[in-house]
This record gives C-alpha cells, structure tokens and sequence, in this order.
C-alpha cells in the first residue's frame, strides 16, 4: 500500500517573509498560521511539499525516498488600516 500526503508547507507572505509549517491552516475563527502586515499591497503564495511512503503486504512502512513540490497560484491582495473616529460625544 502506497500512502502520499502533504508533509510541508512555505507560505510566503509577499513581504519578504516565509513561514514553514507542516499544518495546512485552519480558518477563521480557529485560525492556526498567522502572519501581521503593514498597509501595503502583497502577492502571497504556498509551496506545498508531498511525501509518501508505502508497504507491501501490512509489513513495516517505509518512506518512500525523495519529495516534490507544487505551488499555489500567488494571490495579490491590499493591506488597508482603519481608525476610529467619534464623531458625535452624546450618541
């Protein structure tokens, strides 16, 4: 039997950064993988590296030797700061 997964992950954050990682992220509001921006405008992307590994006839699992990579599709998005403003005291 042949088992293959994602076992790594390079996000990178388009600011200069990259955080390796071997979860995949979780959404909001349990988010797991985070990362803080100035205002600006990034181009993010991932790099998804896959493994496997295998064994013949439920005897011991072996790594298969070597890994490959993908990459996501880079994804450009704007980074804005918002201010609160009072603009009434008695409201």
């Amino acid at each position: 039997m042949i088992t293959a997964g994602a076992t790594g992950f390079a996000w990178h954050t388009g600011d200069g950064t990259t955080l390796t990682t071997t979860d995949p992220g979780s959404p909001y509001p349990k988010q797991t993988i985070t990362h803080d921006y100035s205002s600006g405008t990034y181009t993010a992307s991932v790099t998804t590296t896959w493994g496997a590994t295998y064994s013949v006839d439920g005897g011991a699992v072996v790594d298969v030797p070597g890994t490959t990579t993908t990459d996501g599709p880079p994804v450009t998005f704007t980074v804005l700061q918002a201010h609160t403003v009072l603009t009434n005291l008695y409201d």
